[in-house]
């Protein structure tokens, strides 16, 4: 029976949470890192023994770790190319030369589809890395960074960070990113130049309804069958993009609120989709209280409250926009983990949650390995 393997970055360190198939029974290795912030930790999707953990500290700067045996031991990468400079309390510039653009820390890791060894990192401020030696050196794709609208970019309420990073699993040379609150990009030539990718989304305050960038994506999804289709968590509105983002629909329906930060797509149905609604921009907790995922089995427009095991009182937790994973079991997996330090997990797609593990410190990120 394969096994799974659940990576969850925190406030106060990393965890790692290891089940048999039947995922009911759960060990808990942790906390890695014990008191930094680890906004990620994501495994190669072809080693399932090579992890890369994103740890920060305001005083010590931006560590990246990585593991060759499962998470059981880690070690500091290189931090050559745009890390801490090795001043406690102070970081770099990308280049060395005083401009607006400061090197803040990594929010997302994304591991190649075909090497082990080469990985992508989205920093804030809003700029893209690749290392192709296991993250022991780094160099920037300019490309984008360096896009005609980039002097216009502004930081979400979170900052100016580059959260999501989506390969193409049928071109290589295709990449899609989010930037809040810049909106989405997409590059069709390895990274070289890059275009927005924003036609269809409306946000408030852009008094120019055609306007290319300023619109705030919380997070983007994708089924690695049907790549050309993307599903959006956008700050109010949850989008669909059926043409790889050449244009985007609202498919927010009948939800109590089309806020929130998440979005997944069932493991084996590319129709499948999951969010989490929160109450609102300035209220960052469920509405009325009450801990819900939505599915739609349509792609959008048409969702299902699941409730069945998640707390419906009294329950004012927020789940932020890289905290929910799911596996490729049969039935799949899906994942979540709160602010409230709670990692949800359902066995079959969503019907039924019960808390893999209580009080964690809050939890910022959640990734799932399936393992042989």
């Amino acid at each position: 029976m394969s096994a799974v393997r659940v990576l969850v970055g925190t406030k106060k360190g990393a965890f790692i949470l290891t089940s048999d198939g039947s995922r009911t029974h759960w060990d808990v290795s942790g906390p890695h890192f014990p008191g930094w912030e680890v906004y990620h930790v994501k495994g190669s999707p072809i080693d399932p023994n090579r992890l890369y953990a994103s740890q920060t500290s305001g005083w010590f700067g931006q560590v990246i770790q990585r593991s060759s045996d499962g998470g059981q031991t880690w070690e500091p990468a290189g931090s050559n190319g745009f890390v801490y400079d090795g001043v406690p309390g102070t970081h770099k510039w990308y280049d060395g030369t005083p401009h607006p653009w400061e090197f803040k820390r990594v929010w997302h890791l994304e591991p190649s589809l075909t090497n082990p060894d080469t990985v992508y990192a989205g920093v804030e401020d809003a700029a893209l890395f690749c290392s192709t030696d296991a993250a022991q050196t780094w160099q920037e794709l300019p490309g984008l960074r360096g896009h005609v609208s980039g002097p216009s970019w502004q930081p979400g309420a979170g900052g100016l960070c580059l959260h999501t990073i989506l390969l193409d699993p049928r071109d290589a040379n295709r990449m899609i990113i989010a930037i809040s609150a810049a909106g989405a990009f997409r590059t069709d030539d390895a990274g070289k130049t890059w275009r927005a990718i924003n036609r269809g989304l409306k946000s408030a305050g852009i008094p120019d309804p055609d306007a290319e960038v300023g619109h705030c994506v919380h997070h983007i999804a994708m089924h690695r069958s049907r790549p050309r289709a993307l599903f959006m968590q956008k700050h109010w509105d949850v989008m669909r993009s059926n043409d790889a983002g050449e244009s985007w629909q609202e498919v927010s329906g009948n939800l109590p609120t089309d806020f929130g930060f998440v979005i997944d797509v069932h493991a084996h149905e590319p129709n499948t989709i999951y969010v989490v609604p929160i109450k609102s921009d300035s209220e960052h907790y469920p509405p009325e209280g009450k801990l819900r995922v939505y599915r739609s089995r349509t792609g959008g427009d048409e969702w299902e409250a699941l409730t069945n095991g998640l707390p419906q009182r009294d329950c004012y937790v927020n789940v932020l926009r890289d905290a929910m994973a799911i596996d490729s079991l049969d039935p799949c997996g899906v994942y979540f983990g709160t602010t409230g330090g709670q990692v949800y997990v359902s066995a079959n797609a969503g019907d039924k949650w019960t808390a893999a593990v209580r009080d964690l410190p809050p939890v910022l990120s959640v990734e799932v390995q399936t393992l042989p």
